[in-house]
């Protein structure tokens, strides 16, 4: 899929586009029993995806994004409906993690419960925490050993849902489970496999999010210094210094006959380091950290992207491995006073001319450039969808507007911004 040079967009033309991506995400929903609803990850998939990462529980955030931001309560009455049947799946679910499972959808019940006051929701919040504890076998919960699908993201999980004993539970086993590198340790993001992988989805920064989120929050200098451990053996591996920040996908590469070696977005590239290296700023007040996230910042807006430059280099809109995630983290430098440079413009142009629009509202359709077609079905879900777009695009206004940068729903892994930390707005006009 290539698009021509993105024209301009304005704030309101922003803000209509992200109106149109709500009616389509409504337009998608499923009712479940009881009154509830749900998504699929897909519309034409036959079942339902209760998940953070691709279905209802990442949709929920969005909602109460554009409740929040423009006032109108049918948005909260359609996040309580999904808590609804978020709270009868939570039971029944066989995946205990964040992004996929049970840990995400326990987050997503507690904020309706803070949120909104949804006690019903709370109570299940509160079963799937328990379900969680008692799944436990004393190193793991599952293959996956990360942030996404692992220990790191369900004790970060546990963390933001109240849980600090299931939290610190979850990432003491790293404390035993890290290999020692030259410049500091790793771990294995699942069993058998040979090859380590580096950044936030599925490698050691991921986990160093999780180490350093619970150790901060309670006080375990040991989990903070082994997460500041597992950062320094990222940081070693860069390949762009001294102004910029790279660091190849894994060592050696994993599956090199479909993953790309080295790529740039929030899951596997400087996007996402930049996430974490923020996080270890707040954490430590070390300024050796700011200093990395600029230089991130400098090897993003200098790859190329969003262009399409070629088969494969960058063919997603969406906010874990696309232009949605990048421009997370170009609002939140702009509310941190770091970046007025523009980027957040050309991104949101970008997003603005993909967009698929009719009588249904507006959708994004990725590409694979492997398949044929290669224009993939629009997706509703945070990962690669309507629901991690419009969440930026509204943020994007907001700032624009002089608003609150901060989120209705706080994603896990992304550093919040204080409340109206800058004056300063990427500016597009009204």
């Amino acid at each position: 899929m290539t698009a021509p040079e993105a024209p301009a967009v304005t704030v309101g033309d922003v803000e209509e586009l992200a109106a149109d991506g709500l009616r389509w995400l409504a337009g998608t929903a499923r009712e479940t029993a009881g009154g509830g609803l749900g998504w699929a990850s897909r519309p034409s998939d036959s079942g339902l995806d209760p998940s953070l990462y691709s279905g209802t529980a990442g949709i929920v955030p969005v909602l109460l994004e554009a409740w929040r931001h423009f006032g109108d309560d049918s948005y909260a009455d359609s996040a309580l409906r999904a808590g609804l049947g978020l709270a009868d799946r939570a039971d029944g679910v066989e995946d205990d993690s964040l992004y996929f499972g049970r840990t995400g959808i326990a987050l997503v019940l507690r904020t309706l419960e803070r949120e909104l006051g949804d006690t019903t929701a709370g109570a299940a919040a509160d079963r799937a925490l328990e379900r969680l504890r008692s799944r436990f076998d004393g190193t793991r919960w599952g293959e996956l050993y990360e942030l996404m699908g692992g220990n790191a993201g369900i004790g970060l999980g546990a963390l933001l849902a109240g849980d600090t004993e299931l939290a610190v539970l979850a990432v003491e086993p790293y404390l035993r489970t890290a290999e020692p590198t030259p410049a500091g340790v790793h771990w294995a993001h699942r069993t058998g496999v040979e090859a380590r992988l580096h950044h936030i989805s599925h490698g050691t920064l991921g986990i160093v999010v999780g180490l350093a989120r619970v150790g901060g929050a309670t006080g375990r200098a040991d989990l903070v210094g082994l997460a500041l451990a597992g950062a320094a053996d990222v940081v070693a591996r860069d390949e762009a210094g001294p102004e910029g920040f790279l660091v190849r996908h894994s060592t050696p590469q994993y599956r090199p006959d479909v993953v790309e070696p080295v790529s740039y977005g929030w899951c596997h590239g400087p996007a996402g380091d930049a996430q974490v290296f923020r996080l270890l700023r707040d954490v430590t007040g070390d300024p050796l950290w700011p200093a990395l996230a600029d230089r991130c910042w400098h090897t993003v807006t200098r790859s190329g992207l969003p262009r399409r430059l070629r088969p494969g280099f960058w063919d997603n809109s969406g906010r874990c491995c696309g232009t949605a995630g990048v421009l997370a983290l170009a609002c939140d430098r702009i509310a941190e006073g770091r970046d007025v440079d523009g980027f957040a413009r050309v991104l949101v142009a970008d997003l603005a001319a993909r967009a698929i629009r009719d009588g249904e509202g507006a959708r994004w359709s990725n590409s694979e450039h492997r398949a044929t077609p290669s224009d993939l079905e629009p997706c509703a879900g945070w990962a690669m969808g309507n629901a991690g777009i419009v969440r930026e695009l509204l943020r994007f206004v907001r700032l624009s507007r002089g608003g609150d940068p901060r989120y209705a729903f706080a994603w896990p892994d992304q550093p919040p911004v204080p409340a109206r930390a800058t004056a300063h707005g990427p500016g597009t006009g009204a």
